[in-house]
């Protein structure tokens, strides 16, 4: 299968190479596209080196399969361009996730919307790793209302965020910031830029994204989402309401058995996942499971996954061998 990689040289499109490689996916012929800027450098992958193509030569080679991780704007402008030559599209950017007439996948959760579309949308890390522990537990005991606080890592923001991070931890004052203000040593409790509501634009997608993907419009959804001086995931503090009564025991079970999942929560020997835990894996780790009292049916869960794995690249690699195998049976 002839594989493009839009955006192969950022932190996503060098993890989708990364995660193609490490899922043995059958890639005949990759295809790195990029900017202008990193056209002619190379990247290795599975042992070889190919070199950064532009976007023109990128579709004109016909792909049968689109990674996108380059950015709204250029997702708007290109990914119709690969459709029209046949190619299949994940993309990772916001540009489509709330069309109504493009699916937003994730595999443990709904890949039947997929239907024979060939633009679908992967959703927002912190919503990705959020649902795929939301979604045994919406269909079992149907979630009423849920309060949501993220702890995102530098990662989510982009190379230049992680520069900025280990730049001020090294004392240098000529380092470039991306945030409004120190990161080191700090916590801000904005990502992405606020809207008219006073929410964030990360917070809302939170709100609108995890209804669509959970198919209910009337889960009620509160979000703040605030950046860490952490690399390698982010974590979620999640309070969920359920409509029918649950035993906490059975949700660790049911969460347990859940496709993608790893529970991890014995508060006795002080376990729970952290974001260094889930560096560089694909699963989604819960812990801190226990019901709040101060409401009928309330549940707390800690969250965490690798926003640059399960958040990004992981899950449209998993889109695109699900639809690969889904091929394959026909």
């Amino acid at each position: 299968m002839k594989v493009a990689v839009v955006g192969a040289t950022g932190l996503v499109g060098t993890e989708m190479l990364r995660t193609l490689e490490e899922m043995n996916f059958p890639v005949t012929e990759l295809i790195p596209v990029a900017s202008a800027a990193s056209v002619g450098k190379e990247v290795t992958f599975s042992g070889k080196k190919y070199k950064v193509v532009d976007m023109a030569t990128g579709i004109s080679k016909r792909p049968e399969l689109a990674l996108f991780s380059a950015g709204g704007n250029t997702s708007k402008e290109f990914a119709p361009q690969f459709v029209a030559v046949g190619t299949t599209v994940v993309d990772n950017s916001s540009a489509w996730r709330m069309e109504p007439h493009i699916p937003l996948v994730v595999p443990e959760v709904n890949m039947d919307a997929i239907q024979g579309r060939k633009l679908i949308a992967n959703p927002n890390c912190s919503t990705i790793q959020m649902v795929v522990a939301l979604a045994p537990i919406h269909a079992k005991y149907k979630i009423k209302r849920l309060v949501i606080s993220t702890y995102q890592s530098v990662t989510g923001t982009g190379k230049a965020a992680v520069d900025q991070l280990f730049g001020e931890r090294a004392g240098n004052k000529e380092v470039k910031s991306v945030y409004p203000t120190t990161i080191d040593l700090n916590c801000i409790p904005q990502c992405d830029v606020f809207l008219e509501n006073d929410y964030t634009k990360e917070e809302m997608k939170l709100v609108n994204e995890t209804r669509k993907i959970l198919n209910d419009d009337s889960i009620k959804i509160t979000a703040t989402a605030v950046r860490v001086p952490v690399i390698g995931g982010h974590s979620e503090c999640v309070n969920i309401e359920t409509e029918k009564p649950f035993d906490v025991a059975e949700i660790r079970e049911l969460l347990a058995n859940s496709p993608g999942i790893i529970v991890m929560d014995d508060p006795g020997k002080l376990v729970y996942p952290t974001p260094k835990i889930s560096h560089g894996k694909n699963e989604v780790f819960v812990g801190r499971i226990r019901r709040d009292d101060s409401v009928e049916n309330g549940l707390n869960m800690w969250i965490v996954a690798d926003n640059l794995r399960k958040g990004a690249a992981t899950n449209a690699v998993q889109i695109a061998m699900e639809l690969f195998q889904e091929e394959m049976a026909h």
